[in-house]
């Protein structure tokens, strides 16, 4: 009876280490697993200063904390999960002022922060505060333009600008409410957004233009619909009358961006431009998104697996001895000038980078 209880357990040891060693996901070498890399790039975040724009938090920040909290959990690291909170907790007083206003989708996105902590807490401060940045999205403003006043017309919100950062901006903190709520009505509002988007701005190839008057495919502008598009098909019943139509953008795009992906396993900064330079935040941002399809069962396998394992090794010599991450592109504006996507600055430790990579390393850590 001895002698079967082992060979059993011999059995099950065996198979489970064939299925880790067969699984690209699952095994990477001393230096580049997702846990070691998630810790240096999470624990660097907390001693950093606020990243400001026009006097209040960035969402690149906004981003950053949200994957630092994503790995936390993940390993299940409560000192980390503390500090994170720890750096949060003056925005509730002596910090109160570097709240965003509630006036544009680069601002509102903030709600998804406070929301997040919220399900880690259960403070009722930061459901109130969270709520109320994802319910003034659809608020429509005393001195709302007449632009502004057309979408909330149509049923969008007022902030819909039809640039694809929205498709992050707005889901994620309209997702990060319907979490929090069960409120049906959050997860619709972010479904409808965008399946617009998708009709509107989706190329026949699968990826989008920066601007539709600037025909360029800048990385890190597609990796925002890369990372929101599978963020929200995990929340969407299979019953949801806009699953598909997202889902068949969401496979059109991955598509595409496998094809794209440069021998060395990153994506450069326009992505059908072989002699550009790779990004790394959009690499990560398309890596995330190989990521999720695979563990989804929405990729297949045997061909994304691979490829995201690739990209993220490839990432990884990007990181400095400080835990910034290199080669990431600074916010950029539209122009209908390739030289002008080649010729941008690129910040080592900027959080548009540091936000990706976090993401990634939370996701690789499975559920």
């Amino acid at each position: 009876m001895l002698k079967k209880s082992f060979l059993l357990l011999l059995t099950i040891c065996s198979f489970q280490f064939l299925s880790a060693q067969q699984n690209p996901l699952k095994q990477f070498p001393k230096g580049s697993t997702p846990k070691e890399i998630g810790k240096q790039l999470a624990y660097h975040f907390i001693n950093g200063k606020h990243e400001l724009y026009d006097r209040s938090i960035h969402y690149a920040e906004v981003c950053t904390w949200n994957g630092a909290l994503d790995y936390a959990l993940k390993v299940n690291d409560k000192k980390l999960i503390k500090h994170l909170q720890d750096k949060f907790e003056p925005l509730f007083t002596t910090e109160k002022a570097l709240l965003p206003p509630m006036n544009h989708v680069d601002y509102n996105m903030f709600g998804s922060l406070a929301l997040k902590l919220y399900q880690i807490t259960k403070d009722e401060r930061y459901k109130k505060m969270g709520l109320e940045y994802a319910d003034t999205q659809w608020i429509l403003p005393a001195n709302a333009k007449p632009e502004q006043k057309a979408w909330a017309d149509k049923g969008y919100s007022w902030q819909t600008r039809l640039w694809i950062d929205d498709m992050y901006m707005i889901t994620v903190v309209q997702g990060e409410a319907y979490k929090v709520t069960g409120d049906k009505k959050y997860l619709d509002r972010a479904a409808k957004e965008m399946v617009m988007y998708l009709d509107e701005l989706q190329r026949p190839n699968g990826l989008f233009y920066h601007a539709p008057d600037v025909p360029y495919y800048w990385a890190r502008g597609d990796g925002w619909m890369a990372v929101g598009m599978p963020n929200l098909l995990r929340m969407m019943p299979e019953d949801h009358k806009d699953r598909p139509r997202i889902m068949e953008g969401y496979l059109k795009m991955m598509k595409s961006l496998k094809n794209y992906q440069q021998p060395s396993g990153m994506w450069n900064q326009l992505i059908d431009e072989p002699t550009f330079w790779a990004e790394t935040s959009g690499a990560a941002m398309f890596t995330y998104a190989f990521i999720v399809g695979v563990q989804e069962g929405w990729l297949d396998a045997a061909e994304y697996a691979p490829a995201a394992r690739k990209a993220w090794l490839a990432m990884i010599p990007y990181i400095d001895q400080r835990n910034n991450v290199t080669e990431v592109c600074i916010g950029t504006g539209k122009k209908n000038d390739k030289a002008h996507y080649f010729n941008r600055p690129r910040n080592a430790g900027d959080l548009h980078g540091q936000a990706p990579y976090l993401w990634c390393a939370a996701a690789l850590l499975g559920e």
